[in-house]
């Protein structure tokens, strides 16, 4: 192995051999001391603009870069093999099972997330980086209590998520730091299945989270460009989606198209992780207080205004606008309630399609019928990029718009709780995707709900019946429900829920929300690989 690269924690015996050759560690290396300090340093510059607009600095469309948005002549690349069709995504880890079932869904495309609905666990990154190698090269199957998974001979086209920009692989250290998660889970991916997927007809597809800056987006195509070059690959074969997931990526859509446009699949409404980003944004503004999180739909201010700015983006410039996440899952034990939530799915989709987006995600295969049907009867043709949407003027105040109807309720206070309980126990005991209430919930809500208690105990809040949400209001709710929590987090044990309570408590009381809670609680997950607590940056 490289003598550059140092393990904190047990590689699994059969990915050793498989994904650290001395190649790969190799281009880790290279991409660590290529782009490492440019990373730091964009995460800095998050920090300096979090405290401008803590000061009260507005958000809006950065002017150094108006003659690109005003410049109609630049396009991004024609989309490459398997993604000129998008109209149905699925979503979801990359364990074996999930991998399997999703290329064989239907849909048009998967995105196998290494992000928002993967624990990450060592053990769940590497292998599922095994799990995506082996399904590349259709040598994937599984078997659990008798019945056999496969694949279909016309899977889905795979597109891969890796982690945002301010992730650390604590379990990697490369030059005595640790290694970017993005650039590990991307560096493993290209470096071992590029070439094979260009010669099966596809390519290196990829989604990329959580971006703040069109600068962040400039780093990832300096790394595209170094390493399509690295491995002799032609330039431009690799393609990316940006998912429009934080506040301040909003003001900078085009900005970030122009940066990747030589690379560019086009832009992703996030609209969990948006929301998430909007409350967290505008900490310091009081104004920006939101109800009951099942009352910021896709329809209030805000939220349309991203939307229509969103299509009309990425068809001005050639490229996919891709729609939200359903996250509803079939309830099989009562039809009457399942086709009440099935009539939501379809009133999104037809939202979707309708406004020009040119596909939609999912996160259950048998919603993708239901999300077809409707797309198959609105698009005509591949995609809608002929849907220029050129009578949408959207401005600053659009998107900072928090005119929202709707009221905070105790039993919306009492879900956000639980919610936050749930994920975070399920997330600390391995698994970073579960069902509740019917709803596949990955990080995104966990965060959403942890942002909005904070938010409603900071400014004083009150429910519509006038009760104060004050942090023994919290609290009580937390001790009231910590003790089902087991039955709603698959995998937690009675150690993740308490820290998961301890970790909420925490969060209420704090002056400003912490950014993200998987970094606050990647610490307990190093520990459980076998970290020592010298090498966690951020131990708690």
């Amino acid at each position: 192995m490289s003598s550059a690269v140092t393990f904190h924690a047990k590689v699994p015996a059969n990915v050793k051999d498989v994904l650290f050759t001395d190649g790969a560690l190799k281009f880790l290396t290279a991409l660590h001391r290529n782009f490492e300090a440019t990373r730091q340093s964009l995460l800095a510059a998050r920090e300096d603009a979090q405290r401008k607009w803590d000061s009260g600095a507005p958000f809006d469309f950065p002017p150094e870069t108006a003659a690109i948005r005003a410049d109609p002549a630049w396009l991004c690349a024609p989309p490459a093999p398997g993604l000129e069709d998008r109209r149905v995504e699925i979503t979801g880890p990359t364990d074996r099972k999930m991998v399997i079932n999703a290329l064989n869904s239907g849909a048009k495309t998967f995105m196998a997330d290494f992000e928002d609905s993967s624990s990450p666990t060592f053990a769940n990154m590497v292998n599922g980086q095994i799990n995506l190698r082996d399904a590349i090269r259709r040598q994937i199957d599984f078997e659990i209590s008798g019945k056999q998974y496969k694949l279909s001979e016309n899977p889905a086209v795979l597109i891969v998520r890796p982690r945002g920009w301010h992730l650390d692989e604590l379990r990697v250290y490369i030059d005595g730091a640790p290694m970017s998660g993005s650039l590990f889970d991307f560096g493993l991916y290209f470096y071992h299945n590029a070439k094979e997927l260009v010669a099966r007809g596809r390519g290196p597809y990829f989604y990329l989270p959580k971006m703040e800056h069109y600068l962040e987006a400039r780093l990832w195509n300096d790394v595209f460009v170094f390493s399509q070059t690295y491995i002799g690959m032609p330039l431009n074969t690799i393609r990316a989606t940006v998912l429009i997931e934080t506040l301040p990526a909003a003001f900078h859509m085009e900005e970030i198209l122009f940066e990747l446009r030589n690379h560019s699949s086009g832009l992703n409404c996030g609209r969990w992780d948006y929301i998430f980003s909007f409350i967290k944004k505008r900490r310091a503004d009081r104004g920006a207080i939101l109800p009951d999180r099942k009352d910021v739909t896709m329809t209030v201010g805000f939220m349309d205004a991203y939307v229509r700015l969103l299509i009309q983006t990425c068809h001005k410039r050639k490229v996919a606008a891709m729609g939200g996440m359903s996250a509803q899952i079939p309830i099989k034990d009562d039809p009457k309630a399942n086709e009440v939530a099935m009539a939501k799915v379809r009133a999104d989709k037809l939202r979707e399609v309708t406004a020009g987006h040119d596909g939609t995600w999912i996160a259950h295969p048998l919603i993708n019928q239901i999300a077809r049907s409707i797309f198959d009867e609105h698009m005509q043709g591949a995609n809608q990029y002929h849907v220029r949407r050129e009578e949408v003027r959207v401005a600053a105040a659009d998107l900072l718009n928090t005119q929202v109807p709707g009221k905070i309720t105790e039993e919306g206070v009492r879900e956000n709780v639980a919610t936050a309980l749930a994920y975070t126990s399920a997330w600390l005991g391995g698994n970073g995707c579960i069902p509740l209430n019917y709803l596949m919930e990955d990080a995104a809500t966990a965060e959403i709900t942890r942002v909005q208690l904070w938010q409603w105990v900071k400014y004083g809040s009150r429910t519509d019946t006038g009760v104060p949400i004050t942090v023994a209001y919290v609290d009580d709710l937390i001790k009231e429900l910590a003790p089902g929590i087991k039955k709603l987090a698959s995998g937690a044990q009675d150690k993740d829920v308490q820290t998961a309570s301890e970790y909420i408590r925490s969060q209420i009381r704090a002056t400003w929300p912490s950014e993200f809670l998987t970094s606050d609680l990647m610490p307990y997950l190093a520990v459980a690989d076998g970290v020592e607590p010298k090498y966690q940056k951020a131990a708690l």
